[in-house]
């Protein structure tokens, strides 16, 4: 079976996650979407929205899973979860030189575990979580960035 990760805060969701998720559907049999906790970052919205607003996202696609882990690496959450492929999307060049640097560390440790890149869509290439935030918390038009169960 190919299982994959798909790690992320997802604070909140947006369409470039999305166009990621959907292009890795025929990739792999099944694919987590594994909310991380990073000791680093301060969240806007708790983790119980963020569950929620995936799992609607998702909910007629049977192959993908809504998880979340905290103190753990991601490499030690794919050995948890029997995960053989970690799924991380570039939006740039910047984007590329910080998930190369996190994917050969992952190498390093666990050689078994393969981090698969995939280019966002040109038309999500300028969507993150926190230019959605920062829009929100100015009440800017943010519809056009997020899928349906974050809108409501």
């Amino acid at each position: 079976m190919r299982r994959a990760v798909f790690p992320g805060s997802f604070d909140p969701i947006t369409n470039g996650h999305l166009d990621i998720i959907e292009r890795a559907l025929p990739l792999f049999d099944e694919i987590i979407i594994a909310i991380g906790t990073n000791s680093a970052k301060k969240y806007m919205f708790p983790i119980e929205d963020r569950i929620t607003w995936i799992e609607k996202t998702f909910e007629n696609e049977s192959k993908i899973t809504v998880k979340h882990y905290e103190s753990m690496l991601t490499v030690d959450y794919c050995k948890q979860e029997d995960a053989n492929f970690i799924i991380r999307g570039l939006r740039n060049p910047a984007d590329f030189e910080f998930e190369k640097a996190i994917a050969q560390t992952n190498r390093k440790l666990d050689p078994t575990i393969e981090t698969v890149f995939l280019l966002t869509s040109a038309g999500f290439s300028a969507i993150s979580s926190s230019i959605v935030r920062e829009v929100m918390l100015y009440d800017g038009d943010y519809t056009s960035m997020v899928p349906n169960a974050v809108r409501k």
